[in-house]
Order: C-alpha cells, then structure tokens, then sequence
C-alpha cells in the first residue's frame, strides 16, 4: 500500500506542486487549504504524514497540530512556513512535529524530509507491533489453583525493589516471572537486562557483569559497559545462578552491598541503580551445604522467593497453553489457526512434560509447521511416545501413559536390538557402532532379555520374541 500524504496550505502553487512531486515518488496524496479541513479529512481517514504549513487562515498550523495530537492521530507532521522563526520552529518541535522546513521549499530537501519523517513513522509501527507480539507472547498463561498463587506473589513483589529470588525447574517460565515483575515494577519504563550465568564462559563472566577497560587484558581494545551498568534503573536477571564461580559470586554481593560496579582493569567504580533478580534450578542450601554458593549472597538475593511450578502440577492449565501456542505460532508462520481434537487434548494432559512449558510450546510450534491440516489429532501427537499409546489411535481411546523410565528402557531396548539385527547379531562390531565396551553391551542385552543370535542365524535372529524395530525419536 502507497504511504498516505496530506497537504495543508493555503497556496495553491505550493499544494499543486508538492502534490506532483510526491505524486511521482509514489505516495497517495491528498490537499486541503486549511486546517479545519485537515482535522475534517484525518478524521475519515488514516495518513503516515501530513505537511502541515503555519501560516494558514482560521485555525493556524501550530493549533491545527495541537488539535491533531489530542485526537490521537499520529501520522509524522512536517512544519512549513515562509514567515519562520527559531521560536515557531522549536515550538512545533515540543507539539511533536518531525521536522520544520522554511519556504521557499527546496523539493529536493522536502522531499529528502518526507522519506526520513515517513521511515520514522514505520519503524514506530513495527516497534509497537513487536511490542504488541511481545506482550502476547510474554504473558503467565493458566487459571489453575498455583498459578493464581505465583500471580499474586508477583503481584505482590512487582511493586517493591525487593531483591526476588526465582525457583523452578528448566522450562517452567522464570524468566516470564521476571520479566512480569519488571513490567509491574516502577522501574518498568527502565531497562530489563537478562544474563544467562551458566552460558557465559568464566573467563569472561566477569567482564560481562561488571565491564571493562581498554587493555584491561588481550583483546580488550576499547571500553566496554557490563551489563550492570547497562541495567541502571531497571532491573537486571541472572538466570542459572547457582552455575556462578565462587570468585564471582564475591563481586556480585559486592555490588549488592554497595550498589557499586568497578570494571574490569578500571580503578574507579559505578554506582547504579539496579534491581536483582535471580533464578536456579538447583537447591542452593543443597549447593552452599556442597561448598559451591555463598551463604551470604544467598541471603542477599532470597528476601523475595518465588517458586515456579512445573507443568505436570497444573494439567488443568495444558489446554489454555495449548490454545495460546496454536494462536502465536499460526500468526508467527501466516498459518491458520488450528485446534486440538478432544483425543489430541487429552494426550497433550496425560503426558509427565519433563521439559515443561518450553517442551510444550516446542510441541505445538511442531505441529503448526508439520500439520497440513486445521485439526491436530491424536495420530499427530504420536512422537509422544510416553502419552500415546499403540491402541489410542485405533480405538479413539487413550489409557494410562507410560512412565518415562519405561518408556527410555524401551526405547534403549530396541535401539540395542536394531544395532545387532545391523550387525548380524556381532556383539563386537554392535558395541562399536554404539560406543559402548562389549561388556557393557551384553550386560544391558541380559538386562532387557536380548539374546545373542547364533553365528550363521537369520539376520533378525538376534532379536528376542520381546523385541521389536527401533521406536521413534523421543523429541
């Protein structure tokens, strides 16, 4: 779609002329010669951006921009005037103008004006869709009786500049709980600087943090600002912190005693304004016991502790989640929505989610690519091994899943069995192909009750009565 333009002036010549030349950059535009008529025709109709001149009979330019601002349109408004002055200019600028431009118009810088105010105005909109994506997507999806819990804890916390502790196991949500908590805080128009501790190599942690110096060590060749610095005012989440050095972990609780950073190399500190929140998926009593974290940074950090369940604690909350998934990613991938069938639900609810939320979302996000259909069902879920019984897709009908333990000794059985049927029943060469000691191999066939094929036996002779072809993928 051509980008919308509207013209106010009350000089024909000046209408009729830039009317042409954009015309011919390949804008829609449209021309008025006052600026009741502009707020008449933004009224009916939505423009990127209007030129807007002064000097203008009636209402003049400067209060037709003011009225146009408390009407909520937002198109880019370029001033123009041949009576200019650096008060109107600087003016029009605080009314939120994008630029001001003194008559006579010079077309080639107008029109130079026209293309920057018109990028301005699309980044804008790309910037609050993926703003509006965000928000989607970054939402505590759930009704059951524990997640009202964890929304009135965070409720509760959000306010405060509380020190906000995270437990959970991998995948539930803690970095949705804290971005939650920066978007209810008072800091929530400052940064959120998300570290990840457990993927930052330790050699580098430091720096990452707290910054550097140029020539602090090889390759440092220019300053750089740590992420505590860049947090000033936010709030700064340090996810895995249990996966932290000793060394480190002394830094940190020196920042949080003295709400000061020094860099790497640097001889002066920093002081910054940053709210901490930290998670873990480790018990760190469990870890302080172990001599692995500072009992004293941990009291610093847990004056708020928030415990995200996993997702098999809250079935009840699977077809909600599912629903939002199959929303986000059917728009995401310009798919059409597709929903579950009942059977498809039920196994999505039966299965154990060892890898919680994220494995669920990973779930849904496969079948809105690999589904052709608008109706997953349950055929389509049969890469859930553990939910999905041999029977479900037959009879409609789903029973007890299977225990994951189970599930990984079947799967580890029959992949044993296919490496022999491979090899011929060789136990040599099937230990080579599986990385395993031979002895290591034949314990685990007696555990599974494989039997050793004969030499010159059948191919698949080395396959008990039990044992079957490899079973799918575990994803």
């Amino acid at each position: 779609m051509k980008p919308a333009v509207l013209i106010v002036d009350d000089e024909a010549g000046v209408r009729s002329s830039l009317a042409g030349v954009l015309g011919d950059e390949g804008y829609a535009v449209e021309a008025v010669d006052s600026g009741e008529a502009c707020l008449n025709r933004a009224a009916g109709r939505v423009f990127d951006l209007i030129i807007l001149d002064i000097w203008l009979p009636g209402a003049d330019g400067l209060e037709t921009l003011t009225a146009l601002r408390e009407r909520g349109v937002d198109a880019e408004v370029v001033m123009i005037s041949g009576h200019g002055s650096i008060e109107a200019a600087v003016r029009a600028i605080k009314l939120g103008a994008f630029d001001f431009v003194e008559k006579p118009l010079s077309l080639d810088k107008t029109v130079l004006v026209v293309r920057n105010a018109l990028r301005q105005r699309r980044l804008e909109v790309e910037n609050r869709a993926l703003r509006a994506d965000a928000d989607r997507r970054q939402v505590m999806v759930g009704e059951s009786p524990v997640m009202a819990e964890l929304r009135e804890q965070v409720a509760l916390a959000a306010p405060t500049n509380g020190r906000v502790l995270i437990h959970g196991e991998n995948g539930t949500g803690k970095e949705l709980v804290a971005r939650s908590l920066h978007a209810m805080s008072r800091r929530a128009a400052g940064p959120f600087i998300d570290v990840n501790c457990a993927a930052i190599p330790e050699e580098l942690i430091e720096s990452e943090l707290f910054g550097h110096v140029r020539g602090a060590f090889t390759g440092a060749v220019h300053d750089r600002r740590g992420k505590f610095e860049m947090a000033d005012g936010g709030t700064i989440f340090l996810d895995e912190i249990a996966d932290m050095s000793l060394k480190t972990q002394a830094k940190v609780l020196r920042v949080l005693q003295e709400q000061v950073v020094e860099p790497v190399g640097g001889r002066e500190g920093i002081p910054v304004d940053v709210r901490v929140v930290a998670a873990t998926n480790k018990s760190l009593p469990e870890e302080i016991q172990a001599g692995r974290f500072r009992d004293d940074l941990f009291y610093r950090l847990n004056v708020v502790p928030i415990v995200v369940p996993p997702l098999r604690d809250r079935r009840e909350d699977v077809s909600r989640l599912s629903e939002h998934f199959l929303s986000v990613y059917a728009g995401e991938y310009g798919h059409g929505v597709k929903r579950m069938d009942p059977d498809g639900l039920a196994v999505l609810r039966q299965y154990d989610w060892p890898g919680n939320v994220r494995e669920l979302r990973n779930v849904i996000e496969r079948v809105v690519i690999m589904v052709p259909g608008p109706v997953v069902t349950v055929q389509d879920l049969s890469f859930l091994e553990t939910a999905v019984p041999a029977s479900a897709g037959r009879s409609g009908h789903t029973s007890a899943p299977v225990r994951l333990h189970d599930a990984r000794d079947r799967f580890e059985r029959d992949y044993i069995a296919s490496a022999l049927a491979i090899e011929h029943g060789n136990i040599s060469r099937a230990a080579d192909t599986l990385g395993l000691e031979r002895s290591n191999l034949y314990r685990k066939m007696r555990a599974f009750g494989i039997r050793p094929s004969r030499p010159g036996g059948p191919r698949r002779s080395a396959l008990s009565a039990g044992a079957g072809s490899p079973g799918p993928d575990p994803s």
